[in-house]
């Protein structure tokens, strides 16, 4: 049996996600090395050093893998540089990393000149990578878009081919997502007010007060509805999340974080429309979670999601109300059982674990 290590400096949400149903789906002799899910600037700068010390920690006879998987945040440059000191590491092993997302394409609230080191980061990651995966095609063309912008400020260094390398060995692998427990739980729905769930991280750059003014203006045209607000916070929480539990009051049927993935998959099973506002989006599992759940999606036409979904899911810049609006007239929104393993199957682990294998394991 192959032997993988996996190296996550951030494990945690949807890297915690992937790795976990990779290992579930994929056979293989896995060892994982891994750091919580915070400080992502520390852990891209000093992870690699960090696992050089993990490794060395194996008895020698258990330095020999065949592949070693590294997220983004890792500095795979500075992991292959060092691996040369280990004793008993195997310099066949092949080194592979996958982009959940790239920091050419990732908004900044306050960008600062020294953020350029990230970019870079990313860059010689993939020059030092054998084989990248990217979740999603937006990923990989922003990717490459940003490394061929980031070489031509490099004026008297010609080395533009070096993108072409990169692309050469890039490959889109969406992640795979076990559905087991989504279609175990059975919907809760007994409402005919229709409900509206907003179920990603509460921060600036999933664009929440947009979401909200758009209810307010619905609101104040009249339409009736509930909400379901889930979601992961954090100490620097928006404000408009507060503000709309106060104003909307008992229309708020859920505020918060899940106790588990069975609430939470239990709580989208109660909602119609879920709504993306997003500014930055290199995936969508969490929408794809809800569309699976039965809810009817409405997403941005931008980032990720037209690959994912067609035009009629999309709305363009300016559209949400209308498009909301529309929707929240008619009897039933949800999707039938039909539309949803339509829309959803194809990300499921039981149809792209073949690609995942060859990823891997094919030379």
């Amino acid at each position: 049996m192959k032997k993988v290590l996996i190296l996550e400096p951030y494990y945690g949400g949807s890297h915690k996600f992937f790795l976990d149903g990779l290992q579930n789906n994929i056979s293989s002799d896995y060892t994982l090395f891994t750091l919580p899910a915070r400080k992502w600037k520390m852990r891209m700068q000093l992870s690699a050093p960090w696992f050089i010390q993990k490794i060395e920690e194996l008895p020698r006879h258990k330095r020999r893998f065949d592949v070693v998987l590294c997220s983004t945040f890792v500095d795979v440059s500075v992991l292959r540089a060092l691996l040369i000191k280990v004793d008993g590491w195997d310099q066949q092993a092949r080194m592979l990393t996958f982009f959940h997302e790239n920091q050419f394409a990732y908004p900044q609230r306050n960008p600062k000149q020294n953020d350029f080191q990230f970019t870079a980061i990313n860059f010689n990651t993939a020059l030092a990578s054998d084989k990248i995966g990217f979740n999603s095609s937006y990923n990989l063309s922003s990717f490459l878009a940003g490394c061929r912008k980031f070489l031509q400020s490099a004026a008297d260094m010609k080395i533009e081919e070096l993108v072409d390398d990169i692309e050469r060995k890039s490959t889109l692998l969406y992640p795979g997502i076990d559905f087991t427990k989504c279609d175990q739980i059975e919907s809760e729905r007994n409402r005919e007010t229709p409900v509206i769930v907003w179920n990603h991280r509460w921060e600036h750059d999933k664009n929440p007060d947009q979401f909200f003014e758009a209810l307010l203006q619905l609101e104040e045209k009249g339409r009736d509805f509930h909400l379901i607000l889930l979601g992961q916070s954090f100490q620097s929480c928006p404000k408009c999340f507060l503000s709309a539990r106060q104003h909307f009051g008992k229309k708020v049927l859920h505020y918060g974080f899940a106790e588990s993935y069975s609430q939470y998959i239990s709580l989208l099973k109660q909602g119609d429309i879920v709504v993306s506002t997003a500014l930055h989006e290199f995936y969508g599992i969490a929408i794809i979670e809800a569309v699976r759940s039965g809810c009817f999606p409405v997403l941005p036409e931008k980032l990720s999601y037209p690959e994912l979904f067609d035009s009629r899911y999309l709305y363009r810049e300016n559209g949400l109300v209308k498009k909301l609006d529309a929707l929240l007239q008619k009897d039933d929104v949800r999707l039938s059982d039909e539309e949803v393993r339509e829309l959803t199957e194809k990300f499921s682990w039981s149809s792209l674990s073949n690609k995942y294998h060859d990823w891997l394991f094919a030379s």
